[in-house]
């Protein structure tokens, strides 16, 4: 591995037309960065937040005054009625747990309308066997398929008309498949459809890598509920863990009582000298996920003119910070993860190898060299080892180290 980064004129020159091409887009995401910019000040005003709520609780956490504000700022920001806002969730994935654990009982049936939900979830419903799944404990589960990558409306409502569901699972970005990701747009018109079927119906969203993407969030289009983490967008590369689920109050204190126990819910949890980070982090969001953007507009241009399929294009309309890179086969996959890797601050000397993660079932390869480990926001990329050999790669957290990142991936490709 090189010691230093260096680059051919190839490389350059690809990354330097493709800047000039993609100047109007790059400027349509600096707009949006500033109006949630906007949004986030806003927040952080309207909730008077203080040096004081940067004080740390230990042991049960009665009291914390920061954590309080910081759930009033984050539902501000997600323009819901409420969040809960912990460094307890281990992950995004462990926050819908939290979610789906919480809001439904034996007998219930939970529906998907985004197909079979990301791999990590497999076991919590019982997709996958596992005695402390949904399914153990009576939970029905079924999915409708995006057709043509648009929701089946049809299927949808045959299906409402003939099941009493109790929720509705919508997954906004792609996970490891081929689909595309859901726009605010068509979340917002696949909600009122379900509502003009079922108004009571809960309505879950997974907004895993598509906070501050758009000027709205779910709830402001009809969700009840939605999910997210911290080591994505809304952390800012700050947050060192941690998760939200943002949404209506009384499901959002259900959330918490199946977080920590009936009795106490969100009275209790410690922030352990988090506040500060969470607060930081949030406040850095917007301009994070641009430099994330825009990276993945660059990779998404420069890697089509080399004559690979990408996943969104360029010019179009994004969902969330992922960028699909569809290699068709292994050896192209691993060279630029490689390549991702040795740009990367931490560990730019080891060499990814794809190996057995849990809750996947296929090996993966992932490139992170990262200052949070797992972190999605900072410049990373990964994929399952299996046809057709997808990279998706995400984050950064300035456009310029993900320029380099792309510009060394370029690299090992060239080679």
């Amino acid at each position: 591995m090189l010691d230093e980064l260096t680059f051919s004129d190839k490389t350059v020159s690809l990354i330097t037309e493709a800047e000039k091409e993609i100047k109007d887009t790059f400027d349509e995401i600096d707009a949006m960065a500033k109006q949630n910019s906007l949004k986030v000040l806003n927040a952080f005003k309207k909730n008077h937040v203080s040096t004081n709520h940067f004080e740390s609780t230990t042991g049960y956490g009665y009291d914390d005054l920061g954590r309080e504000v910081i759930e009033k700022v984050f539902a501000d920001v997600l323009g819901a009625p409420d969040a809960l806002v912990r460094n307890q969730f281990v992950s995004g994935s462990h926050a819908l747990t939290v979610a789906l654990f919480a809001l439904l009982r034996p007998n219930d049936l939970m529906l998907s309308i985004t197909g079979t939900p990301y791999d990590t979830l497999h076991e919590v419903i019982g997709i996958k066997d596992n005695p402390s799944s949904l399914a153990s404990f009576g939970i029905k589960y079924d999915e409708i398929n995006l057709i043509n990558n648009d929701f089946d409306y049809k299927k949808i409502t045959e299906y409402l008309q003939k099941n009493k569901v109790k929720l509705i699972e919508i997954q906004r970005s792609k996970g490891y498949s081929t689909r595309k990701s859901i726009t605010i747009d068509a979340l917002e018109k696949v909600i009122k459809h379900i509502r003009s079927i079922d108004q009571d119906v809960i309505i879950m969203v997974d907004n895993c890598y598509c906070e501050l993407v758009s000027d709205k969030e779910p709830t402001e289009v009809g969700a009840d509920i939605m999910v997210g983490s911290l080591i994505k967008n809304l952390g800012g590369g700050i947050a060192p863990n941690g998760a939200y689920i943002a949404g209506r109050k009384d499901l959002v204190d259900l959330c918490g009582e199946r977080l920590t126990l009936p009795g106490e819910g969100r009275e209790v949890g410690p922030t352990l000298g988090i506040n500060r980070s969470l607060l930081q982090g949030l406040y850095l969001a917007p301009s994070v996920v641009a430099s994330s953007l825009k990276t993945a507009i660059l990779t998404s241009k420069v890697l089509e003119k080399l004559g690979y399929e990408v996943e969104p294009k360029w010019n179009d309309i994004r969902a969330d910070i992922v960028q699909n890179i569809i290699f068709g086969n292994p050896d192209d996959l691993i060279k630029y993860c490689t390549g991702i890797q040795m740009a990367s601050p931490i560990d730019s000397f080891a060499k990814p190898e794809p190996s057995d993660m849990p809750g996947y079932a296929d090996k993966v390869i992932m490139a992170a060299g990262t200052f949070t480990q797992g972190s999605s926001i900072e410049l990373s990329c990964d994929g399952p080892l299996r046809s057709p050999y997808i990279a998706y790669q995400q984050g950064s957290l300035t456009y310029e180290y993900g320029r380099l990142g792309v510009m060394m991936a370029l690299e090992q490709l060239l080679k």
